[in-house]
């Protein structure tokens, strides 16, 4: 029996995404849409990939993002193909649980745009879109 666990990500690994792929191709299944807990911030990495950082002082939101059930083997695989600063984390979702899930090192947000307003990747480039 394969060991797997549930993985939350919040960026360019979601479905339809540059980086789906690698998640796939790890034997991932996507599982529900869901979202953090309001204790999130969330940058923009040069309008490539965001990063999601944990805050302790209020200022966060509840970031909307995909679980998905990710074989172990296909875990550090798929962690490998990440851009530089973004790792592996405990997050804490929206109903109290905790899973894994892809976190940015406070380095990466260093003079990159904050995008905790718009509380999700997808609706940061939908509003990018709207203004090119």
């Amino acid at each position: 029996m394969t060991q797997t666990t549930q993985l939350a990500v919040n960026g360019t690994l979601m479905r339809g995404l540059v980086l789906n792929a690698n998640l796939i191709d790890a034997g991932a299944t996507f599982v529900r849409e869901d979202a953090t807990a309001p204790c999130y911030r969330l940058w923009s990495i040069g309008d490539r990939h965001p990063a999601m950082i944990r805050t302790t002082d209020g200022s966060g939101t509840s970031v909307l993002l995909e679980v998905w059930e990710i074989p172990l083997a296909g875990l550090a695989d798929v962690l490998a193909k990440e851009p530089a600063g973004l790792a592996i984390g405990k997050v804490l979702l929206s109903d109290s649980s905790e899973v894994l899930g892809v976190v940015g090192e406070p380095f990466l947000v260093e003079n990159q745009r904050e995008i905790t307003e718009f509380a999700g990747w997808r609706p940061y480039m939908g509003a990018l879109a709207k203004e090119n």
